[in-house]
């Protein structure tokens, strides 16, 4: 628990207007990301640009998720870390062998139907290419780009309404010329933290559960991300700032978030101004925190 005579962390806002297209985000000297991921930064990557500046170090992401973010600074040396091994396993398989990847992902392209969606989501390919193939396939043509599974671990999405499996932004070799300066880590989000020395920047993504509310329809890979989560990435990011390293952390614009954070780090309201929606009572009403120490 806080202790009651710590200050309230800096307070400011930030209105960011969203685009209709989340893409136009990203500057030219950036790689499209290859994935579709549930809160996903790239509507945020040109303010990061800006608000971290030049990494001296290694840049530090535990929730890659879809690496909008990394994508978009290129750093010069990087960790990149997520607890869901499937999805550390894709990275690796476009670092290693890009062109192996978008072969297979083509034979999907030219075989998907509702039938083929539900063969390849019930089966398990033996070889690392095929396995990253299968999973960005099941990416793009899921239902609104999901990543669930069941207590097996088994990914269970149903096919969504989206019929292309390749897209015009593909460039699977310059992806993976990116990602060759980064080190890729399947586990917990504090075997990547616990690396940051002096000089380096750690930015982290984390479900949004608030206390009180473990977001129980929100799994990260098969376990719930839970308050006690929150309070021991908040800790781990505590220590990489005392070693000299500078973290940055999106999360819920939430009381609690804010109290957690209170003391050490700067809490920046991010408002999200989009104009997509039907009605104005719709429009404009997304908030998230930007901490950063």
């Amino acid at each position: 628990m806080l202790s009651p005579e710590k200050k309230s962390a800096p307070k400011s806002e930030i209105k960011i207007k969203e685009t209709v297209n989340p893409c136009e985000t990203i500057d030219s000297n950036s790689i499209l990301p290859f994935l579709k991921w549930a809160g996903g930064k790239r509507w945020l990557c040109s303010h990061l640009k800006e608000v971290v500046g030049s990494i001296g170090g290694r840049y530090i992401e535990p929730f890659l998720g879809s690496g909008a973010v990394f994508f978009s600074l290129r750093p010069r040396s990087a960790i990149l870390s997520d607890s869901n091994r499937e999805l550390v396993a894709t990275y690796r398989a476009i670092q290693l062998q890009p062109f192996a990847v978008a072969r297979h992902l083509a034979l999907h392209h030219s075989l998907h139907g509702k039938e083929y969606y539900y063969k390849v989501r019930s089966a398990v390919p033996e070889g690392f290419a095929q396995k990253a193939a299968r999973f960005i396939y099941l990416n793009r043509t899921c239902w609104n780009g999901l990543y669930r599974v069941n207590l097996n671990g088994e990914f269970n999405v149903p096919i969504g309404t989206k019929t292309s499996v390749l897209l015009g932004s593909d460039d699977f070799p310059s992806t993976s010329q990116t990602l060759q300066s980064a080190t890729l880590i399947a586990g917990d989000f504090e075997v990547a933290i616990d690396q940051a020395q002096a000089g380096d920047v750690v930015f982290c993504d984390p479900p949004y559960t608030v206390r009180h509310n473990n977001n129980g329809f929100v799994k990260y890979n098969e376990q719930l991300f839970v308050w006690q989560d929150q309070v021991r990435l908040k800790d781990s990011l505590e220590r990489a700032q005392a070693r000299g390293a500078r973290v940055f952390v999106t999360n819920a614009d939430h009381e609690s978030v804010r109290e957690l954070y209170s003391g050490n780090f700067k809490t920046t309201a991010l408002k999200r101004f989009s104009p997509i929606g039907g009605t104005n009572a719709v429009r404009g009403k997304y908030s998230e925190l930007l901490i950063s120490g």
